[in-house]
């Protein structure tokens, strides 16, 4: 199993890690500063250096039994099983990241319905409801925006499985469940705003997302409607 050093320290950039083994898909550290791709959220992509040699991780997905698999660049060296490396993430892309999952969460909040599905981009990102009318696109923004100026705290926290099945409101998600099996359950918590499980990298404070737009509000179904977003400074690219 990958030690998930993302998931409590969200703004570290690099590691070092010991290379457990090396497979067909890629290179399993026993650490890493990675996000494997996942919760509507990609990969992470970056550099792998050690003695002699560098890599690049194109991307970074779940592999078997709790490992996480670095993706390495066609034609890439290969660390040997056992050699110490340094993992490096893209944090500029990162950042992004971190700042569209989050702005995420608030959407979620300003339009309290059921969630159908999503996906966290670079720059960009969307949620599905299930709401039969569309929402005003220009109220929407604002009341975003408006969470975002607001500069509320965002941290994470734990309960116990047995929490979360007598609190089945924090899961917002109709078609996808946190998982379950390690006794415990993560979840994002911005006080008075939202609450629910989540296993992503987060901004510490709303305000850090900037400003967004919302580029569509389309029908995709009888009872769905997807809300297109995306950032409107100049990381946004």
């Amino acid at each position: 199993m990958t030690a998930t050093l993302f998931r409590e320290e969200a703004y570290r950039t690099e590691c070092t890690a010991r290379v457990e083994s090396v497979t067909e898909q890629g290179v399993i550290l026993d650490a890493t500063v990675c996000y494997p791709q996942g919760g509507g959220q990609p990969g992470d992509s970056g550099v792998l250096r050690w003695n002699g040699g560098e890599a690049r991780v194109v991307d970074t997905c779940h592999g078997d039994d709790g490992a996480i698999v670095h993706v390495l660049a066609d034609g890439s060296a290969m660390p040997a099983a056992g050699t110490e490396v340094t993992a490096i993430i893209d944090f500029d892309r990162r950042h992004r990241l971190m700042r569209m999952h989050t702005c995420l969460h608030l959407l979620s909040a300003v339009l309290p319905y059921p969630v159908t599905g999503g996906q966290v981009g670079d720059g960009s990102g969307r949620l599905d409801f299930d709401l039969p009318d569309a929402p005003d696109k220009a109220e929407v923004e604002k009341a975003l925006n408006e969470l975002i100026e607001a500069d509320h705290p965002v941290s994470s926290r734990w309960i116990d499985e047995s929490e979360l099945d007598e609190r089945p409101e924090l899961v917002k998600t109709m078609s996808v469940q946190p998982p379950k099996g390690a006794g415990r359950i993560r979840l994002i918590d911005i006080p008075g705003v939202d609450l629910q499980p989540c296993g992503g990298t987060h901004v510490a404070r709303t305000g850090e997302i900037g400003p967004v737009r919302v580029r569509k509000i389309e029908k995709k179904g009888r009872q769905n409607r997807r809300v297109k977003l995306e950032l409107v400074d100049p990381a946004a690219r």
